[in-house]
Parts: structure tokens; C-alpha cells; sequence
């Protein structure tokens, strides 16, 4: 492989794909600079254009939808006849029209524990007819077409002999980190490397500093970010510290995966205008509240933009010939949007709140683990109380110094604005100063940029914030016990990596040996926690423990024998390894002759 020309950084997001590039300086004292790739991609049947976000929607096209020479890009031959899956804006647009055949989301997806994310499962609610593809799959679709487009345009530096950079959220779980690596793989991208999207934003605000960084943040500060995208809503906690006289950075602390963002404030405007709509005694179709979402996306984002606008007119196509230009019309007001979003997504609340949990039904649809309650003030409340629970006696976390906010959402300053009010209002309640901003990115390219300038800090260029793994994990022991009518034996959790186990290191558990059943069907079970930061390797944890540990996925699996007989039970230890890309692994190994069986942190994972 030729020596790497460019520093390259993927945000594969939920609802856009970007990608950056730094071509590294001549010398140490030349500054970086991080450029955005156009994206060329289909808008309309037969017309191409460059974006820098290449939306996250793979469209499913019917047979006989579009002619092959409508769908045909830079990249790809012409003249064949196959009809593939379109990816990017065309995909969105022709989507809203017939949703059956749209994949969105996929990266929610790949993190959902309880489904096969090797399986071809979405979309969910298509019929038959329609072919389905799994999380995985489409992952690689938007992969692959950020590979082609960087490929068309440096033909001389093909993407795979490039340092690659692939953001995922802090709190992926490790088969979802391991799918984001296997998807890449299946490209030929090798050498490509994760890191947390919260990580990234700061490395942009780093970066566009100039330097500067170090005079706003003093050793002793925490400096909360916030990303709130499309679809989703991290929260992460990074520490800075002094060391050597140098001031350095660590991620102390990451939220949970909540599915809560953008894409859920322009259907709670849509739900509002067909409300409107329909007391005029005008009922929609399923397919005119999709095409009313986009048209309320737009509209909120001129209201909230724009102070000067106090109204939007809403336009909904229909196809009743009786009603004139075949349209619905209505609007949405400033005052509406403020009422919905502001109150409805950033309420001022109290920092005792804690989010709702209503009963659920018994049956459900298969479908994504959304967020029950809208309010993201009441999550972020319950993140930062989760920080005093654990290091009320050693460091409180609880009151940030600092906050970044990163995700599309903020680029209505009103929003940011509302959200800053609250949690400084906090800080007053507390006695604590209030919270600085930190700003200077942009705010829907940031990560893909940090993402960039992070390849450049592997090569020695650069700050380096100090991550390591963002939970701790842990594997179930159960006891041996004499059988007991109505009781099961108690189960311990043993952590196998602490929280912040560095990439490239490995630990071993050599003084708890156990029993590992080989040729056969075994099961394991597997716990994760964010808040216990100070588990060491070898920690025994007596379950449950309510709101300190939660269980991820079990495993079952069947072990080949190896040198062994099938059903046997080889004694082991076990050992785990944070590899180089940022991925999980764990191996059971035998204390006689050093077999080690690698065990994958997958639903319905195989074993190596």
C-alpha cells in the first residue's frame, strides 16, 4: 500500500453522511485545514448535483419506477440494465411519496439490540414485494457511495490506502461498533477507524480554534457537549486536566443511545397542522402526512431562523379534483412552532426531573426503542444527576463549565438559546457558575471535520482527547448452588473492561478460572454500565443493580472443539482486548495449550 496522502473523516449519521479531508502539511508548524467533498448525487430522475451532506435514505425501486439512464452517476457504468437501490436526496424525495420502499434510520438500526442486524428487515412495514435489505446493508450502501464519490474525485488516492476515521455515537454498544468496522471491511476499507461523534465535534472546535482553545478551558473544567441530530440525541462529558504542566483532555462520561431528535419535532408540527386540517373536515392520506412533514420541516426552519417572519403558508398535494390548483392549504405560525418545539422539546424544568416512563402495551409493532417523552431538558437532567450518583464524593459532575452544542436542531439560535437558559438556570439553583458556550463549528459538518482532524492527531499532529472505551462491560457468573424450589441461583457480574480501557490494550482475567463447554450450544449474558467509572478488571458485582448496570444483549452460541471432544469442558480464563479501530473483543482461553475462542458481542453473531 502506498503511503497515506490525505487524513479522511466519515460521519455516517442517522439522517446525513459527510466527508472530510485534510492534506497533511509540509511541516509541523504549518496549520491544518479541513476541507468538505462534495457529494455528487442523484436530486431528480436524470439530474446529478454536488452536496456536502448525502442524505441517509436508501430507496427500494420498483422494477419498472425509473429508466436506467435517469439513475446514473459519475461513477457508475451505463448501459446496464439493473435497476440498484438509490441512495441521497432522490431516495429522500421519492420516499416521502411511497414510504414502503424507503430505509431510513439504518444506523438506529444497526444499534438495536433486539433484532438480527444482519438481517433483511427493513423496511419494516414493506410488503412482499418489496426486497428487503438489513441494517448492515445499508450501512455499506452509504458507505460505498462516499467511497465511489472520493474515488471519482482523487483517482490517484483511492479511499482504502487513505487514514480513515469513522464516527459513531459514544454510546454505540460493541456489536454495533463491530458491524460500523465489518461494513467498512466489506469495501475493501481495512485500516478504517471509530471514533465517538461527541469526540469529534470537539476536535473540530479544537481545530477552528487556532489554538485558542487552551485560554477558554482551565484545568479542573468539564466541558458538556450536546448533539442533537436528525434522529438522535447524545449527551457526553469531557474532563480537563493538567499533567506534566500540559493541559489535557478525557471523556469522562456518555449518555444513552436516545432515539429523540429533529425528524420528532417536524412530525409533532405535522400531527398539529393535520389537526388543523382535518377540523376543517379535510382527512390525509398516510403518504400526504409524509409529504406534510417535509413541508413543516422547511417552515420551522424559516420561523426559527428568520425573527422577521411571524408565518409560513404550508402546502399539501392532493389528489381530489375537486379542490382547486389539486392542493390543501394551510399555515404554521411562529407562535405555533415556539409553542410545539420550544415547550414540547425544551421545557424549563427542574433538574429533579427525570424522564416519563408510561405504561406499555403488551403488544407491540416491531420498531425502533424510540424515546417515550419528548422533553430533552428532562434527559439531559437525568444524565447530569447519573454523573452526581457515582463521583458525589470525588468530582462532581454535575455542573459543567462548559457546553458545545453540535447536531442540525441548533442551528435555530432560539433553540440553543432556551436550552442554555435551562441549564444555567440549574447552575443558579446550585450556586455554581454559569455555563460558557463554546461555538465556532459548523454545526451540521463538525463531526465529519473533527472526524478529519483526528486522522491528523494519529500522526502525531495535534490534541488528544483521551477515550478509551465509554462504558464499562461486564460478563454473568452465575453461582453454583443446590437446587432450590422458586429460586434461581445469584448472579455476579464480572467486569472484563473497565470504563476508559485504552484502544490496543488487552487484559487478562487469569485468576478467575471457569468451565467453558465446547461443540455445544452455551449461553452468555453480558451487562454494560456508564456511570461506574472506578471498576477495576476482576470486580465482582452482585445483580441487579438497579439503574447502575444494564444488560445488553445475551449470546448463545456453539464453540468449535478444536483439539477437543465435542461436550467437553475445558477450563479457561478469559481475556479482552480494546482493538486499534476502536472495536470489543473477548476470548476465553484454555489454562492447557492456549486455544483461545473468540466470543462476538452480537445478537446473533458467529463465532471466529
Amino acid at each position: 500500500m502506498s503511503q497515506s496522502r490525505y487524513c479522511v473523516g466519515i460521519d455516517l449519521g442517522t439522517t446525513n453522511c459527510v466527508l472530510a479531508y485534510v492534506v497533511p502539511p509540509e511541516s509541523d508548524s504549518s496549520e491544518l485545514e479541513v476541507h468538505v467533498l462534495p457529494l455528487p448525487q442523484l436530486v431528480v430522475p436524470g439530474s446529478v448535483e454536488s452536496r456536502t451532506q448525502l442524505p441517509s435514505f436508501l430507496y427500494l425501486p420498483h422494477v419498472s419506477e425509473l429508466r436506467p439512464e435517469e439513475i446514473q452517476l459519475p461513477w457508475r457504468a451505463s448501459g446496464s440494465a439493473e435497476i440498484p437501490p438509490i441512495v441521497g436526496v432522490l431516495a429522500r424525495n421519492l420516499g416521502a411519496k411511497t414510504p414502503i420502499r424507503l430505509v431510513s434510520s439504518a444506523k438506529s438500526w444497526l444499534s438495536h439490540e433486539t433484532v438480527d442486524r444482519r438481517g433483511a428487515i427493513l423496511p419494516v412495514h414493506a410488503p412482499d414485494e418489496v426486497t428487503r435489505v438489513s441494517p448492515l446493508e445499508a450501512s455499506i450502501s452509504y458507505l460505498r457511495h462516499l467511497r465511489d464519490a472520493w474515488n471519482s474525485a482523487f483517482v490517484d488516492a483511492p479511499l482504502d490506502e487513505q487514514t480513515l476515521i469513522i464516527t459513531v455515537p459514544a454510546s454505540f454498544d460493541p456489536g454495533a461498533r463491530e458491524l460500523t468496522v465489518e461494513a467498512a471491511r466489506a469495501l475493501g476499507l481495512d485500516s478504517a477507524v471509530l471514533l465517538e461523534e461527541p469526540q469529534a465535534a470537539l476536535y473540530n472546535w479544537i481545530q477552528a480554534s487556532q489554538g485558542n482553545w487552551r485560554n477558554q478551558v482551565k484545568p479542573g473544567e468539564t466541558l458538556l457537549v450536546i448533539d442533537v441530530g436528525g434522529g438522535t440525541t447524545d449527551f457526553s462529558l469531557i474532563a480537563a486536566r493538567e499533567e506534566s504542566g500540559n493541559l489535557v483532555l478525557e471523556r469522562v462520561a456518555i449518555g444513552n443511545h436516545i432515539l429523540l431528535g429533529g425528524d420528532n419535532m417536524d412530525l409533532a408540527l405535522a400531527y398539529a397542522v393535520r389537526s388543523k386540517l382535518e377540523a376543517d373536515g379535510k382527512r390525509l392520506e398516510a403518504w400526504q402526512v409524509q409529504a406534510l412533514t417535509h413541508a413543516t420541516r422547511d417552515a420551522k426552519e424559516a420561523l426559527l431562523s428568520d425573527q422577521a417572519l411571524e408565518e409560513v403558508p404550508i402546502v399539501v398535494p392532493s389528489r381530489g379534483s375537486s379542490l382547486i390548483g389539486g392542493v390543501l392549504r394551510t399555515s404554521l405560525t411562529r407562535e405555533e412552532v415556539e409553542r410545539i418545539v420550544l415547550d414540547g422539546f425544551f421545557p424549563r424544568i427542574s433538574l429533579e426531573e427525570q424522564p416519563l416512563r408510561p405504561q406499555r402495551g403488551g403488544l407491540t409493532t416491531l420498531a425502533l426503542p424510540y424515546a417515550a417523552d419528548a422533553r430533552i431538558t428532562a434527559h439531559l437532567a437525568a444524565f447530569l444527576a447519573r454523573q452526581r450518583q457515582e463521583d458525589g464524593s470525588e468530582k462532581d459532575f454535575l455542573t459543567p463549565s462548559a457546553i458545545l452544542l453540535n447536531g442540525g436542531v441548533f442551528r435555530a439560535e432560539v433553540l440553543a438559546e432556551r436550552l442554555l437558559e435551562v441549564l444555567n438556570g440549574w447552575m443558579l439553583e446550585m450556586g455554581a457558575p454559569r455555563v460558557q458556550r463554546l461555538s465556532g463549528i459548523d454545526l451540521d459538518l463538525a463531526v465529519a471535520r473533527g472526524a478529519a482532524y483526528y486522522a491528523s492527531v494519529r500522526q502525531g499532529r495535534g490534541v488528544r482527547i483521551r477515550g478509551g472505551t465509554a462504558q464499562a462491560y461486564y460478563v454473568g457468573v452465575e453461582s453454583a448452588m443446590p437446587a432450590v424450589p422458586g429460586f434461581l441461583p445469584p448472579l455476579e457480574a464480572l467486569c472484563i473492561a473497565p470504563f476508559g480501557m485504552e484502544e490496543g490494550s488487552e487484559v487478562t482475567l487469569e485468576g478467575h478460572e471457569f468451565g467453558l463447554v465446547v461443540g455445544e450450544a452455551v449461553h452468555f449474558r453480558f451487562f454494560s454500565s456508564k456511570v461506574r467509572r472506578h471498576d477495576v478488571v476482576g470486580n465482582r458485582l452482585e445483580l441487579p443493580m438497579e439503574g447502575e448496570i444494564d444488560e445488553l444483549a445475551s449470546i448463545e452460541l456453539e464453540l468449535p472443539p478444536g483439539q477437543h471432544q465435542k461436550g467437553d469442558v475445558v477450563p479457561v480464563f478469559l481475556a479482552a482486548k480494546v482493538t486499534e479501530v476502536g472495536t470489543l473483543e473477548l476470548e476465553a482461553v484454555a489454562r492447557e495449550g492456549g486455544q483461545r475462542w473468540k466470543v462476538e458481542f452480537e445478537v446473533r453473531g458467529h463465532v471466529n
